[in-house]
């Protein structure tokens, strides 16, 4: 594997320059702002709750990460854009069945992981044929939902959050899978509202876990 091999994903690229992609790039400011609101309200409501803080310094990561990929756009920055996004999303997912639902720490590590294995090995042949390249986030959209049902029976507003923050997350994808699309129609495309969009849906799902343990 070539770490420096240079990426041409997005339709506001139009060369290999560090700013081809200048809203692609300043947009992930919205997630270091969304880790730090995060952070306030962390501080403020459960500062012993490590759990929080190692999402918000995971969220803070994801938005330097999408910035190094979205400028340097090569094979050692995807990564570094991909790695803190599904760290971010198996955490929050066991945290989530083991807080929200009550699971024991096992029940939700196994779901996790079979959760982990299913995205590798079904979710491009199910999901690509509908949004492309876009499809390893579709399973993730689904357990907002499915955690987010289940949640609302033991906390009706809480779970109610999380299922609207599915919706968001919902729009955010329809953002992701239209950019290239569109791309003969929009010539900076749309993929930065990707960005916006996903730095309040991992802020929203922060919220709720903070709030949650805050009790």
């Amino acid at each position: 594997m070539d770490l420096t091999q240079q990426l041409n994903n997005y339709c506001e690229r139009v060369g290999p320059e560090f700013w081809s992609e200048p809203l692609n790039a300043i947009t992930n400011a919205a997630f270091l702002i969304a880790a730090v609101i995060a952070f306030l309200i962390w501080r403020k409501k459960t500062p012993d709750d490590w759990t929080g803080l190692a999402l918000i310094v995971i969220l803070a990561a994801i938005g330097i990460g999408s910035f190094l990929f979205h400028t340097f756009a090569t094979v050692w920055a995807v990564l570094a854009d991909v790695i803190p996004i599904v760290i971010f999303i198996h955490v929050y997912l066991f945290f989530a069945l083991n807080r929200f639902l009550k699971l024991p720490w096992w029940a939700a590590l196994g779901i996790v992981i079979a959760f982990l294995v299913a995205t590798v090995l079904f979710a491009d042949t199910l999901f690509a044929p509908f949004v492309g390249s876009s499809a390893g986030y579709v399973p993730a959209l689904l357990a907002i939902f499915v955690v987010g049902s289940l949640f609302s029976r033991k906390d009706k507003k809480l779970g109610a959050q999380v299922l609207l923050t599915g919706l968001v997350f919902l729009v955010s994808l329809t953002f992701r899978t239209l950019d290239e699309p569109l791309c003969a129609h929009i010539e900076f495309g749309i993929h930065f509202m990707w960005h916006i969009l996903n730095a309040v849906v991992l802020f929203l799902l922060i919220r709720v876990l903070i709030f949650q343990r805050a009790g």
